[in-house]
């Protein structure tokens, strides 16, 4: 029975532990306009890309210290956002596009960590909220109900049964991940909305803090998340404003499918 138990122990002990980070830009520490987002490589972009990288980087720090023996983070903002130059080790980075290669995952991770998420479009407080475009105002609803994109992501990781560990942005996009994931999924905030670009942002020395505090206790609540999966077959609708209409006048488009597979999710 003793050589038992220390078996498991040193089974467990060499235990791989890989974790996918998902990254955006609008959730993170310090960020709360258009300005900083949108538009690649101006003054205000490449400072707030520079601020995603501290969060990205007490994530990472964490996740090393909680135990995880292999990271993969997908610089995952529209226009990218990883800086390599301020990579900290212990993890790889996939950024750049296009990529013909298309997803990273596979059934070899054990979680997914969030990083600088948003909340769904229509979110009255959330920090720059909108759903996959803010500029033709994207809405997504499968089965019925509506997603903003860390359901999104997290449905897609659901189909390799990788369950979301961790998500970090605004209150609004903590609550949000509470909504969907459960309250075992860990949620740090790096600031609180007041409206689509303003809001209480919190100091840089919290807010990382709080993010390896948060990324460690991540990689120990892994057997309590479960993967966030759809049931099949999904009905999905996605309404957007036609980017050919004026904006005081939006001709409004709506396009409704069924999918087979979770991974088809964007494919309307």
């Amino acid at each position: 029975m003793v050589f038992f138990t220390l078996f498991i122990f040193i089974t467990d002990l060499g235990a791989q532990i890989k974790i996918y980070v998902d990254t955006d830009l609008e959730g993170a520490s310090g960020v709360y306009k258009f300005a900083q987002t949108r538009e690649k490589d101006t003054p205000l972009n490449i400072q707030a890309c520079e601020y995603f990288m501290g969060d990205l980087a007490a994530v990472i720090r964490g996740l090393r210290d909680g135990g995880a023996t292999e990271i993969i983070v997908n610089d995952g903002h529209g226009s990218q956002a990883v800086i390599p130059h301020l990579m900290v080790p212990g993890a790889v980075y996939l950024t750049g596009k296009p990529r013909p290669g298309g997803q990273v995952l596979d059934k070899s991770f054990s979680g997914m960590v969030l990083v600088a998420f948003h909340a769904m479009n229509g979110t009255p407080d959330g920090v720059l909220h909108h759903t996959q475009s803010s500029k033709t105002e994207h809405k997504y609803w499968y089965n019925g109900v509506e997603f903003g994109e860390i359901g999104q992501m997290a449905a897609l990781a659901g189909y390799y049964s990788i369950p979301p560990i961790m998500v970090s942005g605004d209150e609004a996009t903590c609550r949000e991940a509470k909504k969907f994931f459960g309250t075992e999924c860990i949620t740090v905030a790096t600031k609180k909305g007041v409206a689509r670009e303003a809001a209480f942002l919190y100091p840089f020395e919290e807010t990382r803090k709080a993010l390896y505090e948060g990324a460690k206790k991540a990689v120990a609540a892994i057997p309590k998340c479960k993967p966030f999966t759809l049931q099949l077959p999904i009905k999905g609708k996605m309404q957007y404003n036609d980017p050919n209409s004026t904006p005081e006048n939006p001709k409004v488009i709506v396009k409704e499918k069924t999918f087979d597979s979770a991974l088809d999710i964007l494919k309307f």
